[in-house]
């Protein structure tokens, strides 16, 4: 048994490990996977481990931030990228093929369809959603506009799951001793400590809204990780409340120190957080404007916030914790058996 696993983006950010954690669960059970990528994708996540990848023609119009304009241009491409896609497929003998999210999901799915194999697309955005809701067999994200729609039934004649994002479960295991000599003398452990991450890649607002609350507040330990979007975020930081770490790779270990997260409303950290029982304030915008109004799946866990009104936001969460801390624990074990449950799905549809 050989899959595919068409994957959207650069194989770099949050997709990449999406499909990381789906093939290992995979290879956990005795099926083989292949992750294939699009031509120009660096593969830095997969490098990283070690992985090759197979190249196909998969075109992106942008995800969520996606304009009529970039759907247009995608879509003069995806013709010739299913074709590619379907030769690919014919080519590795593959049994059937997992679509993963964006030009990942509709590329795959299509291929598959052309090459006459089993196909299940796992979705989040609006474009993947529809094409694979009408192709085959899908799981849908969080993100996913019909997520919360109650009835699946009448919007697909194919099988539809809902399901949490495929985290490690080994995100739990962290060990913040591991990382105490790394920290600077601005770290007190007598104080509350607040994360502000907006994933790998530190976008400009939540730099923002961390330089907002650490002019307002030096009573708690305040963490910025991720690379910088642009040169002038670390001036944006530069601020004697905040303990700046930068693109770090002890995220485990960091969970199990901090109290409180403070990210965007999307993607993997999200999730990660959750699963680790840390209580949210998400910033919206932050990432071109995006908003998925994830706070109404996470009741109680979640607190939406804009940079502007950021320190009574978090102050919020601070005084409310321990409600926020019973409300984000019953999602907890949920999400640490996503991967089991969408291996599970896709089993029963292409295995």
């Amino acid at each position: 048994m050989k899959l595919l696993l068409f994957v959207t983006g650069r194989g770099t950010g949050g997709d990449a490990v999406i499909a990381y954690n789906i093939l290992k669960t995979l290879e956990s059970r005795g099926i083989m996977g292949e992750i294939v990528l699009d031509y120009s994708a660096q593969g830095y996540y997969f490098k990283k481990h070690n992985m090759s990848w197979l190249k196909s023609s998969i075109p992106a119009a942008g995800g969520h931030a996606a304009s009529k304009l970039s759907l247009f241009k995608a879509g003069l491409k995806t013709i010739k990228a299913i074709i590619v896609g379907c030769h690919l497929i014919k080519k590795e003998k593959a049994d059937g093929v997992i679509g993963i999210i964006g030009g990942g999901s509709v590329i795959g799915c299509l291929s598959a369809k052309l090459a006459h194999v089993p196909a299940v697309g796992i979705v989040s955005t609006p474009t993947d959603t529809k094409i694979s809701l009408k192709c085959n067999n899908t799981i849908l994200l969080p993100e996913s506009p019909f997520f919360t729609t109650k009835d699946t039934i009448n919007i697909s004649k194919y099988h539809v799951k809902r399901e949490y994002l495929p985290i490690r479960e080994d995100i739990v295991c962290g060990d913040k001793n591991n990382i105490l000599d790394k920290l600077t003398d601005k770290y007190d452990a007598n104080k509350k400590s607040i994360l502000f991450a907006s994933g790998s890649t530190l976008f400009e607002d939540m730099a923002k809204a961390a330089r907002n609350y650490a002019r307002e507040n030096d009573d708690v330990n305040i963490f910025v990780i991720g690379a910088p979007l642009h040169e002038g975020i670390n001036e944006i930081i530069d601020h004697p409340n905040i303990i700046n770490l930068g693109y770090v790779n002890y995220i485990d270990d960091l969970y199990d120190l901090v109290d409180l997260a403070v990210i965007t409303d999307d993607g993997l950290t999200l999730h990660e957080t959750i699963a680790c029982k840390i209580p949210v304030v998400v910033v919206i915008g932050v990432k071109y404007g995006r908003y998925h109004g994830l706070s109404k799946i996470f009741e109680g866990a979640i607190i939406e916030s804009n940079v502007d009104n950021i320190t009574y936001n978090i102050n919020k969460a601070l005084n409310d914790y321990s409600s926020m801390k019973r409300a984000v624990s019953k999602y907890s074990r949920d999400i640490l058996e996503s991967s089991e449950k969408i291996i599970d799905f896709i089993s029963s549809h292409i295995i």
